[in-house]
């Protein structure tokens, strides 16, 4: 059991807030199992990470451990691990300069699949990957075809170059996994430079919820405090919010298809498209 999470928007200030407006389907009950969480978030510049390798709480309130925040762009994960020891070295999102990364499902055959994929790995990458999990060797394989493409130290990227390099990751894993005789992968993730996000849908239900308008705002915000704002600070305000491995598919957000990539900004509608 897990739930991957993030946001983009526009209102530092409004982002917990979105949490706190579709709390409940992101929820998730521990069922038996214990979870960990990590949030990583942007605040005045910086990349800051919370991460809780084991917590014991029979429910984890995603939008309760957010509530304090005040971030515009954000990447959260709840899980039950699969693969890795419950440490903070293996606790999602992982974090290199201005990327965050987050993952649920399991790269099959990742035993047999470890040592090729470290190994294809530039120098300077392997030895950041500091935990033992499929996910964060993942991240760095990911990160690896950015420095490729010449766009690792750049600042930020276009979008077009994390979705290529998103394509590549996974185009690799799926080569060695054939080769080793694996199964198909079953996954979903999410990543950020701090101005766009990219999610990648393979399994369970990816949805997306956009928050704009009076309508929303007024769900956001309460009318009365609504009134009190003048419209045309509000009326540019955005947010679209985004998440996964759901226990049941939730009302009010859009369903993404099958192995597509969702790419998510400050002032445009989510586009999607295959991979």
């Amino acid at each position: 059991m897990a739930r991957l999470f993030g946001f983009v928007g526009n209102r530092a200030d409004l982002g917990a807030r979105v949490l706190e407006l579709e709390s409940k389907p992101l929820k998730v009950v521990a069922k038996g199992t214990t979870l960990g969480w990590g949030i990583g978030f942007y605040q005045a510049g910086e990349v800051l990470l919370r991460r809780r390798p084991i917590d014991e709480r029979a429910e984890v309130d995603v939008a309760a451990l957010c509530k304090d925040l005040r971030a515009d762009v954000l990447i959260g994960h709840v899980r039950a691990a699969t693969v890795g020891n419950l440490r903070t070295e293996n606790t999602h999102p992982f974090r290199y300069r201005q990327w965050l990364f987050a993952h649920t499902g399991t790269v099959d055959g990742y035993g047999r699949l470890r040592d090729r994929v470290s190994e294809s790995l530039p120098e300077f990458l392997r030895r950041n990957v500091r935990g033992d999990t499929d996910s964060e060797l993942l991240f760095h394989l990911f990160l690896s075809f950015l420095h490729d493409a010449g766009n690792l130290g750049t600042g930020h990227v276009d979008p077009d170059a994390t979705r290529a390099a998103l394509r590549a990751t996974l185009s690799l894993i799926d080569r060695l996994r054939a080769e080793e005789g694996g199964s198909n992968h079953d996954m979903n993730m999410l990543v950020t430079d701090g101005e766009h996000m990219v999610a990648v849908h393979h399994s369970a239900t990816m949805a997306y919820r956009v928050i704009k308008g009076r309508a929303d705002l007024e769900r956001l915000l309460g009318d009365d405090t609504l009134r009190r704002i003048r419209i045309p600070d509000m009326a540019s305000c955005r947010f679209c919010l985004i998440a996964s491995d759901f226990d049941e598919e939730p009302r009010g957000w859009t369903v993404a298809p099958p192995h597509a990539m969702v790419t998510i900004t400050r002032t445009d509608d989510p586009t999607v498209e295959q991979r």
